[in-house]
């Protein structure tokens, strides 16, 4: 594994810098993203709200960066990641509309953590080390372009990991990165991020 990992490395930092010149840069209205919020408050406003089949938490968006939603809620409309629910209100937001809800969700701060993990944790720290390089060692990272992973479920996690994997979820360095990853890595990765002490949390109405 830790092989894998060293070998990876390079490709990360190489494609590191060319997502982050081509990120995007969120200009959007919080008091108004709180207002348009409301379509998605269904399911991200639900403490522990799961995705049905198959089973697996939907995420926490409450301090999560702003050019990461955006960059989401987008491939959501241009069909490169499918979910039933999301497509739908993707396709229904302006680019305004996303932004506001954007700059919204990072208004918050992050929360103390007290997710129910079962995967290995320890484990999961060394595994995690070429992850570092974008999302931070505790994946509380301060890029914008990518996603903060500290405190989010681990079941979310597994279920990216796996789609990554499977290459049903596309993204060149996260499909090459999840390819050498077993089911046990995968979950022990996905707790290590959930268990940090301080992490995303689930917007409060």
């Amino acid at each position: 594994m830790r092989t894998k990992i060293l070998k990876r490395l390079s490709f990360v930092a190489g494609t590191v810098a060319l997502l982050a010149g081509a990120g995007v840069h969120a200009e959007g209205d919080g008091v108004a993203g709180r207002v348009k919020f409301e379509t998605c408050a269904g399911c991200h406003a639900r403490p522990g709200y799961a995705n049905a089949y198959p089973r697996y938490h939907v995420p926490k968006l409450a301090g999560q960066h702003t050019n990461y939603i955006i960059a989401s809620i987008k491939s959501y409309a241009d069909n490169e990641r499918k979910h039933g629910a999301m497509d739908g209100n993707a396709d229904s937001l302006t680019p305004q509309d996303v932004e506001d809800i954007a700059v919204y969700l990072a208004q918050f701060e992050l929360v103390a953590n007290d997710a129910t993990i079962t995967g290995d944790a320890e484990a999961g720290k060394e595994k995690a080390a070429t992850c570092a390089a974008c999302h931070g060692e505790t994946g509380d990272n301060s890029d914008p372009n990518f996603p903060r992973l500290a405190g989010q479920y681990e079941s979310y996690l597994v279920k990216a990991l796996q789609d990554y994997k499977s290459g049903a979820r596309s993204n060149p360095m996260m499909n090459g990165l999840a390819s050498g990853l077993s089911e046990e890595d995968i979950l022990d990765i996905s707790a290590y991020y959930a268990s940090q002490e301080k992490g995303l949390g689930t917007v409060e109405r």
